[in-house]
């Protein structure tokens, strides 16, 4: 699969979602291609973080990639791995809509305390105006640094129930030091020690969300 982790948004933690989908997928023993299409250079710094810290085994491939050669480069290594994640930044750039025309899913966090109506609105037509050049293109929203309870997280789920060629997929990630402390240390939060159940628990819910598309209700489908 290719998945592209992205939105029009910064601030929303594409990052720390695409790579520790990338570490999971590899350690379930898929040979997986991290592709950093971000200005920021962040999955990057990730990477070299915990290529540091794991003595060169980061265990998933990472490669910078930036404009039309998102798709082209894409195209050209997709044979060579068996999943491929780019993480691109929060904004409607060339590379961006390059990994649009390629990939099979894209995941678009949105932050409920920073939620704004317009933004979802804006992803949707992109989304539109993209899929006649990849009309396998999927898209699932979720909500990202989530609070516990509350009445935010019940307004943004409402709102993004109803986005027009958005699929809401009830797989939140918490708003929970496990991540960044993870993220500092070079590792997926699953790899922590010791662990945040929580934590751990909401990532591997989005993580079989991902990867067993098969059991999503086909309904739920982009445009349907």
């Amino acid at each position: 699969m290719i998945i592209l982790v992205g939105g029009i948004k910064g601030g929303s933690g594409k990052t720390t979602v695409a790579t520790n989908l990338a570490i999971i997928r590899a350690k379930d023993g898929r040979d997986v291609l991290l592709i950093d299409a971000d200005d920021q250079e962040t999955a990057s710094d990730f990477t070299a973080l915990r290529n540091e810290r794991l003595d060169g085994n980061a265990g998933y491939t990472s490669i910078r990639l930036t404009g039309s050669s998102v798709r082209t480069q894409t195209l050209r290594l997709k044979e060579k791995y068996q999943d491929i994640i780019i993480d691109t930044g929060g904004r409607d750039t060339t590379s961006q809509r390059a990994a649009l025309t390629v990939a099979d899913l894209l995941l678009v966090p949105f932050v409920p305390r920073s939620f704004d109506v317009w933004t979802l609105e804006k992803i949707g037509a992109l989304v539109a105006e993209m899929q006649p050049a990849n009309p396998g293109l999927r898209a699932w929203t979720f909500l990202n640094r989530a609070d516990s309870r509350g009445q935010d997280n019940d307004e943004a789920t409402e709102v993004l129930k109803q986005a027009d060629r958005l699929t809401f997929i009830n797989a939140p990630l918490g708003t929970r030091k496990a991540f960044s402390n993870a993220a500092a240390a070079g590792l997926a939060v699953t790899e922590v020690k010791p662990a945040d159940p929580k934590a751990v628990d909401e990532m591997l819910t989005l993580y079989r969300h991902v990867f067993d598309i098969s059991q999503i209700p086909q309904a739920e489908a982009v445009g349907e």
